[in-house]
Formats: structure tokens, C-alpha cells, sequence
């Protein structure tokens, strides 16, 4: 028998009786929510296996982002399920940008990008190509006075404006080739009143 359960004990005459202890009643209170437990979780990165139909050159139709419902050009598949594609720019006006995969439909059809050079599509598949600039704030009165203005509209830099030149470029030609591919591109996909997306023929 422990101390704490003998110091409970008191003796009365001939017979023993047990005092309960006040730690032992129960609470008047309750808590109104549970207490939060933290979960011991292991977040293991696994590399993404991209679809079979997407293919570098595959026609591409975009579903969420500023462009949803342009119709757009695989460049390359990138990790973590992202894809680079392009307009290109000067039909439908989609700059070369990614994208996620999971909010595309791969089309049946394919465009011939083995004009592009292989090395200027690595090159800005590199994530530090589309890192934002430090945005210089001005502080003080000039911020103050310049309150309600319009802010002034952000302008491509003169190396992506190349680069986006020089990878259209070889993509036009051969889009051109084919007839009625420049209208298919530069029209916008969209379903009507009675469309069943799942039974169609991408």
C-alpha cells in the first residue's frame, strides 16, 4: 500500500474507514471542445508520373487559371505534376507559363515542336525563370500622395518577350501547315446545354 493510500485510511475505534481523496471526484466542468492532439504525420515528396497522353506537342485545353478554356501546346512535362505549354502568344495571346496537370484535357491531336531548341525549353523550365522580381514599394510621402492612382500595368521583360519569340517561332510555321489549326487554336473551348463531356472525343 502506497503512502498517499495510508494517509486516507483513519481509524475509528476497533474498525477502519477510507476517506476518498478530493483529486478522485470527478470535474463539475467540462471542457466544450476536445483538445487538439497533434498528429504525428509523415509527408514523403513522391515524384509524379505524368498521364500518357501528355505528350510534348499535344494539344492541350486549359480548365482553371486566367486562361481556362484556351486551347494550348505542351512543351514539357515538369515535377511535381506541372506542365510548360504555350499559346502560342500571338494566336491566342498564352504566353509560355505552367500549368497543373490535373486541370487540363489532352487532345487527340499533336503539333510537330522538334523546330523548338531543346536547350531554350530547358532553360525556362528551370523554376528560377519564373521567379517573382522584389517589388521596389516606395515609402513616405510619395506613396501617400500616389494613393488612388492607377497602378501602373506590369511590362514583360525584353528576355522573355525574346524567348517567347524564338519558341513560337518554329511552332507557327508548323502550325500553318495544317489547315484550320490556327482558328482551333485561337478559339476558346466551352460546353452548351446538353454536352456530355464524358462521352465526347478529345
Amino acid at each position: 500500500m502506497s503512502a498517499t493510500q495510508e494517509s486516507q485510511k483513519k481509524t475509528f475505534g476497533k474498525s477502519t474507514r477510507e476517506i476518498p481523496h478530493h483529486s478522485q471526484k470527478a470535474s463539475k466542468w467540462y471542457p466544450a471542445e476536445d483538445e487538439a492532439q497533434h498528429k504525428k504525420v509523415r509527408k514523403t515528396i513522391r515524384a509524379s508520373t505524368p498521364r500518357s497522353s501528355l505528350v510534348p506537342g499535344t494539344v492541350l485545353i486549359l480548365l482553371a487559371g486566367r486562361f481556362r478554356g484556351k486551347r494550348v501546346i505542351l512543351l514539357n512535362t515538369l515535377d511535381q505534376g506541372v506542365l510548360l505549354v504555350t499559346g502560342p502568344f500571338k494566336v491566342n495571346g498564352v504566353p509560355v507559363r505552367r500549368v497543373n496537370a490535373r486541370y487540363v484535357i489532352a487532345t487527340s491531336h499533336k503539333v510537330d515542336i522538334s523546330g523548338v531548341d531543346s536547350k531554350k525549353i530547358e532553360e525556362i523550365s528551370d523554376e528560377k525563370y519564373f521567379a517573382r522580381e522584389a517589388s521596389d514599394k516606395k515609402t513616405g510621402e510619395a506613396e501617400f500622395f500616389k494613393q488612388g492612382e492607377k497602378p501602373e500595368k506590369k511590362k514583360p521583360s525584353s528576355n522573355r518577350a525574346a524567348d517567347q519569340k524564338s519558341v513560337d517561332k518554329s511552332i507557327l510555321s508548323a502550325i500553318k501547315k495544317e489547315p484550320f489549326l490556327v482558328s482551333y487554336l485561337a478559339s476558346s473551348f466551352s460546353l452548351r446545354k446538353g454536352d456530355r463531356p464524358h462521352e465526347m472525343a478529345w
